[in-house]
């Protein structure tokens, strides 16, 4: 780093900026590349461009000088710097001044070079932007932890990093192509709001100085879709961020993107349905198939019809017994002794068998799977199911032991609503930090009438994990860590 900045001092002595506020450029590099990529070998085409990119490569010698340069979408070009070319001062500033990093600005002849390499055969060169870091070296490569802290050194030298990048924003845009081809239109709900709901997660707290507020960071966006609905948009969804004051895993993060969808007149085998298609549908038009390789090397089939099981059904497969929503308390709590799954004293029995089914059978769900049918218990903004009592409409789906994705049949009645909330306000009475809170706009707005309608959520990272392998902290680009 001296010597670079001892460089950037010498550049500014003599009147050249380091850091100009613009160069030359006629053409990116992939355009050079599609337009003259057949070109013979030692053939010249006549025609002059300025190309520009970071500097990967050097071999400086007497006369001559190759470089290669790459521009962001990984494009990579050769050039050519020869002291008849450029002149004696200009091939001496760039042996000097130039070094693996920096972003160069070249003007020249664009050739083949006799090995065929196509190539620009330099007239001039600018630097536009002198790098004071070095690059790590190819043979030590970053670790995890440093690609995540310093994902711009990732993204520069990892053409994996700018792949995982392109195919997220590339999967989210086919999501949205999908929904809306489908007459979803999409709505923007607040990030900041009075009451945190839509889900059972400890939210994190901020303050409004306007408003002498406590406000909470959403923790869903369901509430105000709902709404939505209540107004006469019958297919909406929202693709944002939702903040969760939880813990950080493999795969949790406390800041992630969520898809969330409601449509009137369907269910939660409605929504199954749909949320099977966008998966097929982003996996097919992004990686070209629904059998996707995984970064560890397993092939996952996407395609075709989804397994669908209950989660009490599952359970009771595992243990060789059978359990219901009906099964004692006590019961669920010998269950879960035999299997060393410890017992918070603030759950219920709902809780306690979810605990059991994540226990138990949730590591063992690789390809894609369809769990039905949750207890009401924990499901406060679902419908009761139509055929068991004790059960609401919902299901969650798992591809390789995580889950991706849930669905509901929404609960539509604001009277019951009113009870599901009242429940909730016993469970936080209890200790329990996830309660949900009374909503009264919320309730109002049922008040008003609300369609049948199926909801779905599902996860923006996890399903770029689900098609790629990849952990959480490489699926998001810049995810939160701990300060240096």
């Amino acid at each position: 780093m001296k010597v670079r900045r001892g460089k950037r001092e010498a550049m500014i002595a003599d009147g050249v900026k380091p850091y100009p506020l613009g160069v030359k450029r006629t053409t990116s590099l992939k355009q050079l590349r599609d337009r003259f990529g057949e070109l013979g070998a030692g053939e010249s085409t006549g025609v002059v461009e300025s190309v520009t990119g970071r500097v990967i490569f050097i071999r400086n010698t007497g006369k001559l000088c190759f470089a290669t340069v790459r521009e962001g979408d990984g494009t990579e070009l050769q050039l050519m710097l020869s002291l008849a070319k450029v002149g004696e001062d200009a091939l001496a500033s760039w042996k000097q001044l130039v070094d693996i990093g920096d972003i160069v600005s070249v003007t020249g002849e664009v050739i083949a070079s006799k090995r065929g390499e196509l190539s620009v055969m330099a007239d001039e060169w600018t630097m536009a932007s002198k790098a004071l870091r070095p690059l790590p070296v190819a043979h030590k490569p970053l670790n995890e932890e440093t690609r995540v802290r310093q994902r711009y050194v990732d993204l520069i030298v990892r053409e994996q990093a700018r792949d995982n990048a392109r195919n997220r924003a590339s999967v989210v845009r086919v999501l949205r192509d999908l929904l809306h081809d489908d007459g979803f239109i999409e709505v923007e709900t607040p990030m900041l709001q009075v009451m945190h709901g839509g889900a059972t997660a400890r939210p994190f707290v901020t303050h409004s100085n306007a408003f002498d507020l406590d406000l909470y960071l959403r923790i869903a966006p369901e509430l105000y879709l709902k709404r939505c609905v209540v107004g006469g948009l019958d297919r909406v969804f929202e693709i944002n961020r939702n903040f969760r004051n939880e813990g950080a895993d493999s795969s949790h993060s406390p800041e992630f993107a969520m898809l969330e969808s409601y449509h009137a007149w369907g269910d939660y085998h409605s929504v199954a349905e749909l949320t099977r298609s966008l998966v097929q549908g982003a996996s097919e038009r992004v990686f070209g198939s629904t059998l996707v390789k995984h970064a560890d090397g397993l092939d996952l089939d996407l395609g075709g019809e989804w397994r669908q099981i209950t989660l009490y059904g599952s359970i009771s497969e595992v243990l060789g017994e059978e359990i219901t929503v009906e099964t004692p308390y006590e019961t669920l709590v010998s269950y879960a002794n035999k299997v060393d799954l410890g017992v918070d004293p603030v759950w219920g029995p709902g809780k306690l068998a979810e605990e059991l089914f994540e226990h138990l059978v949730t590591d063992s769900l690789i390809e894609p799977t369809f769990v039905f049918d949750y207890p009401a218990e924990t499901s406060p903004l679902v419908a009761a199911h139509r055929d068991t009592p004790g059960l609401a409409e919902k299901w969650d789906l798992y591809v390789r032991g995580m889950e991706l994705g849930t669905g509901y049949s929404e609960l539509i009645d604001p009277v019951e609503q009113r009870e599901r909330f009242a429940e909730q306000g016993k469970l936080a009475a209890r200790g329990d930090a996830e309660a949900m809170p009374l909503d009264e706009d919320f309730l109002r707005a049922l008040e008003y009438g609300m369609p049948p309608i199926g909801g779905m959520g599902m996860g923006i990272d996890r399903l770029l994990m689900a098609l790629t392998g990849l952990g959480i902290r490489e699926t998001i680009l810049f995810p939160l860590v701990k300060p240096e």
